[in-house]
């Protein structure tokens, strides 16, 4: 056997004379370093690129923030292609959760859907139904967990029930008690957040709400659209048609586009399959079929029975022949399966935790008065931090400008006011003064005359006296 090679280190000839990775080789979130480096600072992919034995594949691209992004597919074995089985691994161990919340009216099959998707019973045996007397006032919230294993895979499962759901004379707050607690347990999962040990924060959630719609073969009723609406913003919404045996095959398309129509004109989002870059045709073409089958019209039966061809199927016995619950030609369960269980259990629970639960928590943190700062998710470079700074300088600069021009022009205007009052002061004092001379004038002008008067009659009294001394 060959002895093992030592291990490289940062002293080692071929590490010395590796030639270093340029920077725009680097990812784009990936830090600048100085041309001179030890090997505990070297990334990974400079590693990857500085080593002559590895090859891979680069595929730059530029995002809309003008940052190009360096895809590499590696064409060597590098190791985190594992990572796959290290999850399933994981997840094994650990277990999974799920919590399904089922509503409709009484009649219409839950216990027996649920029992029948996870082939056993979840719920025990129904008592007698209520009498009028007994009859339940309003809605209540029952909550039934079960820990059921598959191959190794343990399901930790939560099935909400809503009995008394429509069997009500007023049903107009029949919505109240199950937002409610969907609401709840939104608020029970933020509070196991804030707590100091989140490991053990229990996930309560409805990942899922199948809606159980009555076979009347017409349209949604005003309950069913009311009740929706106010669900399909809390809860992967899955409408579904109950005990759809008793209809027939046009009855029930033709139910399902006035289904479609109403969802459409009241804006109700359904819980869609999500489509990936990745996904093969036979993937999509998997998952148009099952989007096309929304409804879902689902007959439950979790007994079994023997056909006459000597098959054991799970269905129901008829007179008139046998409903197979597992034959796509008979009802629609095998695809509400596939998607609720088989194929997208885990996408329920993805879109639940980031879409409609962030949704939520945001409400309830902007209502309590708490906002986030949106800045704290930029991407810090040094050169759009220098922008931003310049333009904060520059729009302060400008602010600064606008207050003294116009600070400048209050002071200008109130400079104008204050000369045109001194300016209509000394009109006024002029007209006044000026009205003054002209009334001294005409007093003068009027002494005068009267001067000129008595002079012109003094002459003629001296003459009167003279005559009158000389007759004498």
């Amino acid at each position: 056997m060959d002895p093992p090679s030592p291990t490289p280190s940062s002293s080692s000839p071929s590490s010395a004379a590796a030639p270093p990775t340029p920077p725009d080789a680097l990812p784009a979130s990936y830090p600048m370093q100085s041309s001179v480096s030890n090997s505990s600072s070297t990334s990974p992919a400079t590693l990857l690129s500085a080593t002559p034995s590895s090859k891979s594949v680069a595929d730059v691209q530029a995002n809309g923030n003008g940052t190009s992004i360096i895809r590499r597919k590696i064409t060597s074995l590098v190791g985190f292609s594992n990572l796959p089985a290290q999850h399933h691994r994981r997840s094994v161990r650990k277990g999974f959760d799920f919590n399904v919340m089922v509503v409709g009216e009484s009649g219409l099959g839950k216990s027996t859907l649920v029992s029948t998707l996870f082939n056993m019973p979840l719920a025990p045996p129904r008592a007698a139904p209520y009498s009028s007397a007994s009859a339940p006032k309003t809605v209540s919230i029952q909550s039934i967990s079960s820990e059921i294993e598959e191959k190794g895979v343990k399901l930790r499962l939560t099935v909400v029930d809503t009995p008394g759901f429509g069997d009500l004379i007023n049903n107009d707050d029949a919505w109240r008690p199950i937002v409610s607690n969907v609401e709840q347990r939104f608020d029970s999962f933020l509070e196991g957040e804030n707590t100091y040990n989140r490991s053990k924060v229990t996930d309560s959630r409805i990942h899922a709400c199948i809606y159980f719609i009555a076979p009347t073969g017409h349209s949604l009723k005003a309950l069913d659209v009311e009740v929706m609406k106010k669900l399909h913003h809390r809860v992967n919404l899955i409408p579904v048609i109950a005990k759809s045996d008793i209809m027939s095959d046009e009855e029930i398309t033709a139910f399902k586009a006035r289904i479609r129509a109403d969802l459409e004109h009241h804006k109700i989002n359904i819980f869609e399959t999500p489509r990936y870059e990745l996904d093969s045709d036979k993937s999509m073409e998997e998952k148009t079929s099952i989007m096309s089958k929304i409804p879902f019209a689902i007959v439950g039966a979790s007994s079994e029975i023997t056909t006459p061809d000597g098959r054991i199927v799970r269905g129901r016995k008829y007179p008139w022949g046998i409903v197979e619950v597992d034959n796509e030609d008979h009802c629609d369960f095998v695809k509400l399966r596939a998607m609720l269980v088989q194929n997208f259990m885990e996408e329920l629970k993805e879109y639940t935790d980031e879409v409609l639960y962030e949704n939520y928590r945001a409400q309830k943190l902007i209502a309590m008065g708490v906002s986030q700062d949106q800045s704290v998710f930029k991407e810090i470079s040094p050169s759009s931090k220098m922008e931003e700074e310049r333009a904060l300088q520059n729009a302060r600069l400008q602010k600064m400008e606008a207050e003294m021009k116009m600070v400048f022009q209050q002071k200008v205007a109130e400079k104008e006011q204050k000369l045109k009052r001194s300016e209509d002061e000394l009109f006024a004092r002029h007209r006044e003064m000026k009205q003054q001379l002209e009334k001294e004038r005409r007093e003068l002008e009027s002494k005068l005359a009267q001067a000129e008067l008595e002079r012109h009659a003094m002459p003629e009294e001296k003459n009167t006296k003279k005559k009158f001394s000389l007759r004498s």
